[in-house]
């Protein structure tokens, strides 16, 4: 046995931005690419926007500018300005900041004094200027050490502060900003700040009606009653009920978007349950309730206690308005106005009932066939014939959450290499039998009633909700030919009717697989495109070996690991602005009408001419 030796030269003390960069996870969940709306760079600006809005929430400066032009990101507040003997400090020395005086900033999200110091210390380059009463303070940081100080300069620009970053490559790798996930964050911004006026490369957002907005922006139709928007002082909540399965929240505290909810979410769901039974004296199943509800949730507290420095679950229970518990002062607020806001419009009233009553008849004609098919679930589990589990989920306390996966295959070949080359800690894979069943138009009934869908819905515990998701990352693995193609629109087509929050959270991923691996003696290239393939043999040399991959089983597990890896390509799915699913899937999953007959033939390509490209 080796001994490994422990001695006082063992024990290290690091520096603030050493740390941070060792263990970047703390401080900003995963890196990523870009890819995931999670992802390290998107939470970089994040922590940089949490300061400028700050200083909007105190009072100061109704506008901030953000521009992102490659891998520089830039953001402009015309607030207070750091103080300028300050300004080297407030961004290079842990624990520092104007935020630990409640009297400077009361309800505020950057409490930790960490936020913008983790951004220096994890971009490769960061310039903070700090303007003031006619002067301005400018210094200049590489991987969160000072490189230029520069004197205090006369100037006419107004007060504020400018942040320019670029997150570091040698930690992020190959990375890249989607302006979609940019949007979606700096809308939410607006959208609990009235009037306040946020510009991103041009493009200008600003919000009237605060949370009843965001529902309008991201409803893909209108409600079945005009949304119930709700708001005194510290609290503001807006909901509606549609036709879409599942329930959908937006939760918010002190303006952060709190992705994971938490304590005031909890007490939100389960005020509207007890109001609305209060209301039709009626002892309604909370599912019942709250099925396809489509909400959003924003409080502000002093001193907010959050799970994580990424601020994505809000773990405090006190210091609402008054010192009373969160709890408690979100189920009176719901209870006085919901209550009022029902009795004086009876016809939402009415369509709201109705809502209910519907839920309650498809819950009852399926609860005949849920335990069968819970049990079904249970003794497939245990035999572990279709599920590959990992150690660590997304509902777990670990670091790694954010890393968990399952991997939905198909074919026990494709299956069996995923699951050799897997990382065990935070990898699953789950293996469909076949094609799933085309569910475009069906009942939830189908779910229970149909093994696979069951299975799966058990695999990912989303019976009663994703807010228990077991895995954050769910990838659609199939082969890049007709049939993985088909596979991948009949499992969207199952996620969008039955759990479309698992899209609109971000949590749906396709895996990319390589199509070409070329080589010589010396060197390997993988290739995902025709161009990454031309480039490879230029850069081999004459007469590379070429192999064209034409299934995930025929992809050794050893070579299996370079693609689910660190390095792994996942092309996230995602919902656009309104995008109407339901007009998407009829006409991609339903009856083949005659337009969708003419929409094949003119993009018809002959598989001939795709080969021929390939080669």
């Amino acid at each position: 046995m080796t001994v490994v030796g422990y001695s006082e030269e063992h024990i290290k003390t690091l520096e603030w931005r050493e740390h941070i960069r060792l263990r970047p996870g703390m401080y900003i969940g995963k890196l990523g690419d870009g890819s995931s709306h999670d992802d390290g760079i998107y939470v970089l600006l994040k922590e940089v926007m949490d300061n400028a809005v700050d200083e909007y929430m105190m009072g100061f400066g109704k506008k901030i500018d953000v521009t992102i032009a490659g891998k520089e990101v830039r953001v402009r507040d015309y607030g207070r300005g750091i103080p300028l003997g300050k300004v080297n400090d407030a961004v290079s020395k842990m624990n520092t900041g104007a935020k630990y005086d409640s009297r400077a900033f009361k309800k505020s999200v950057g409490l930790n004094g960490v936020g913008v110091k983790a951004v220096n210390a994890l971009s490769g380059r960061f310039i903070i200027r700090s303007i003031r009463d006619g002067q301005l303070k400018v210094s200049e940081f590489g991987h969160g050490i000072a490189v230029k100080d520069h004197p205090l300069a006369p100037t006419e620009e107004e007060n504020g502060v400018e942040v320019i970053f670029q997150p570091d490559e040698e930690l992020f790798g190959s990375y890249f900003y989607i302006s979609e996930y940019v949007e979606s964050m700096l809308k939410s911004y607006v959208y609990l700040n009235a009037g306040l006026v946020i510009t991103f490369n041009g493009t200008k957002f600003v919000s009237k009606n605060g949370l009843a907005d965001l529902l309008t922006e991201n409803m893909s139709k209108e409600g079945l009653y005009p949304i119930i928007h709700l708001r005194n002082g510290d609290i503001e909540v807006a909901f509606t009920h549609g036709l879409q399965y599942g329930e959908d929240y937006y939760s918010f505290v002190n303006g952060q978007h709190t992705t994971q909810g938490g304590t005031h979410l909890i007490a939100f769901r389960e005020a509207i349950v007890k109001t609305i039974r209060d209301f039709y004296k009626k002892d309604y199943d909370p599912s019942d309730i709250r099925s396809s509800i489509f909400a959003a949730v924003s409080i502000k507290v002093e001193e907010p206690i959050f799970e994580s420095q990424t601020k994505t679950k809000l773990g405090s229970k006190d210091m609402a308005p008054g010192g009373q518990s969160i709890r408690y002062f979100i189920s009176e607020f719901i209870k006085k106005h919901l209550d009022d806001y029902l009795h004086k419009n009876p016809e939402t009233s009415r369509i709201l009932l109705k809502k209910i009553l519907d839920s309650e008849k498809e819950r009852k004609a399926i609860s005949s066939i849920q335990k069968l098919a819970r049990e079904r679930a249970k003794k497939v589990s245990l035999h572990n014939k279709k599920l590959r589990d990992c150690r660590i989920h997304y509902s777990s306390n670990d670091a790694k959450k954010l890393d968990s996966t399952i991997f939905i295959t198909e074919g026990d070949s494709a299956s069996g290499s995923i699951t050799k080359s897997r990382d065990v800690e935070t990898q699953a894979v789950f293996s469909l039998r076949g094609k799933p069943l085309n569910s475009f138009g069906l009942t939830k009934k189908i779910v229970y009633e149909n093994e696979e869908f069951n299975l799966l819905q058990a695999a990912l515990n989303i019976e009663d909700g994703i807010e228990n998701l077991r895995y954050n990352n769910v990838v659609i693995a199939t082969d890049a030919d007709v049939d993985g193609m088909h596979i991948r629109l009949l499992l969207l087509t199952f996620f969008l009717q039955f759990f479309p929050e698992l899209v609109r959270k971000g949590h749906v991923y396709i895996l990319q697989t390589p199509l070409f691996r070329v080589r010589n003696k010396k060197e390997t290239r993988y290739c995902y495109t025709p161009e990454e393939k031309a480039k490879a043999i230029s850069a081999l040399g004459p007469n590379p070996e070429i192999t064209r991959f034409k299934g995930l089983g025929e992809i050794s597990p050893d070579e299996f690991r370079h693609f689910i890896g660190k390095d792994m390509r996942l092309e996230p799915v995602r919902m656009k602005r309104n995008d109407a699913v339901n007009g998407y899937l009829e006409f991609y999953m339903g009856k083949n009408t005659p337009d969708r007959q003419d929409f094949i033939i003119e993009n018809l390509r002959i598989e001939e001419d795709i080969i021929e490209e390939a080669k």
